[in-house]
């Protein structure tokens, strides 16, 4: 008989939870940001202060300011390599540009790869 009660009970609690949709769809997780762009940073160009590098770089910066949401660029390199990296992102931001992208610099560990990105700024970043 306790069995019956209890089947009876979870056949309930389920049909409710059928008849109120909406509550659920609240408990789901948002989608995670969406990459405008990465990319990969090859040593030996950094190293050489390549030409084409600081191109791509205030390419970057230039894709990064057209976003019509905030963005936030994601630098990851070595300490030393930060500065010339973010300048020649921030030649690639309009001067008079009203919402510029946030830079975000993170320090390269052992073996880890030199990169760009450029992520939509999320409101708790």
């Amino acid at each position: 008989m306790k069995h019956i009660v209890f089947l009876i009970a979870v056949m309930a609690l389920a049909g409710c939870a059928q008849l109120h949709p909406a509550d659920t769809a609240n408990t789901e997780k948002p989608a995670a940001p969406t990459v405008v762009m990465r990319f990969d940073i090859p040593a030996d160009a950094l190293g050489a202060r390549d030409p084409q590098l600081a191109t791509v770089l205030a390419k970057a910066g230039a894709l990064a300011a057209a976003q019509r949401q905030p963005t936030v660029i994601r630098v990851t390199a070595l300490g030393q390599d930060l500065r010339y990296l973010n300048e020649a992102i921030w030649k690639g931001v309009p001067p008079r540009q009203s919402l510029k992208p946030a830079l975000e610099n993170v320090t390269a560990g052992a073996n880890q790869t030199y990169s760009v990105s450029i992520e939509p700024l999320q409101s708790g970043d």
